[in-house]
């Protein structure tokens, strides 16, 4: 199953409703940074969380959710864009803890305390230079998607279910199963719609199991809304996409200055550059650093 997300609302437009899944693009983040266990569900849960919450802001372009934790993980950072791609990192990729109670991943455990902070950024496709919103609330739980819960309905006052789900291969490591599903009671809803949207959304699946049991996004937002009928207002496939470059990197090195790029050519006869995002090396040879030291050609005037 191709990875895609779906926006939904319901009880005429006072219930608003996403879903997605992220199988292929969380394991290839994970592959990507050799993530252990836990630390693939952490990252996979705020990557699927980044774009479902990307999605309910008008005209957003960038959406970045930054963990700030204390928890062995160090830190958790995953940006979407609004058109359907993601990519993020882990600062610790090998933060892994046993099993919890429920002999679940324990996501929590390798979080631990600290600070969530969203920052919202529009105009850049368009060459605007906006003041990004930023917004920070505690880490509540450290399982990601109640955090996130907690976030909208603090920052944004949305009360919101969010579930995000990361099924991790126990022998191979492969991530085999990804998603999550995002509704929200809006103005206007009745208590019997409230009362309904609650009960459902706390009585549904696993969002793992229903992706591993052949559910779409659509199917998920159907199980997790039980009997209050939807209407599917759009899909969108969703993956990992980095904007790092060979011409990024070279513009990286070239804003050290003069003196430390003569320093990187005559010490280390070059330069190499590791994305954090996607992990990608960038080699930059001696002609390059040369060629960055060159003076520019003569303008003819």
């Amino acid at each position: 199953m191709t990875d895609h997300l779906v926006q939904a609302t319901a009880a005429d437009a006072t219930v608003r409703a996403l879903a997605a899944v992220t199988t292929d693009l969380v394991d290839e983040a994970c592959r990507r940074h050799g993530t252990w266990p836990t630390a693939s569900a952490a990252l996979g849960r705020t990557l699927t969380g980044a774009l479902l919450l990307g999605r309910t802001f008008k005209d957003l372009e960038r959406l970045t959710l930054r963990f700030q934790c204390e928890g062995s993980i160090g830190g958790i950072t995953a940006e979407a864009s609004a058109h359907g791609t993601v990519r993020g990192y882990v600062r610790n990729p090998e933060a892994d803890v046993p099993l919890n109670s429920h002999s679940k991943l324990d996501v929590s455990g390798v979080v631990g305390n600290g600070m969530l902070h969203v920052i919202r950024e529009a105009g850049i496709d368009i060459g605007l230079s906006r003041e990004p919103y930023t917004a920070s609330v505690p880490i509540v739980s450290g399982e990601i998607g109640e955090d996130l819960a907690h976030y909208l309905a603090v920052s944004e006052q949305i009360n919101s279910a969010v579930s995000l789900g990361v099924f991790v291969e126990p022998e191979q490591g492969r991530i085999t199963a990804a998603g999550g599903f995002v509704v929200q009671l809006m103005p206007g809803a009745e208590p019997r719609t409230v009362d309904a949207v609650e009960r459902w959304t706390a009585a549904a699946p696993h969002v793992t199991q229903m992706i591993r049991q052949g559910a779409d996004a659509a199917g998920i937002l159907q199980q997790a809304l039980g009997e209050i009928p939807i209407e599917l207002l759009e899909k969108r496939p969703v993956e990992f996409r980095c904007t790092c470059s060979y011409d990024r990197a070279l513009h990286i090195v070239s804003c050290l200055g003069r003196e430390e790029v003569q320093d990187m050519l005559e010490k280390d006869h070059g330069a190499v550059l590791t994305c954090h995002f996607c992990s990608a090396v960038y080699t930059l040879g001696e002609a390059a650093l040369e060629e960055l030291l060159s003076p520019p050609p003569p303008v003819l005037m």
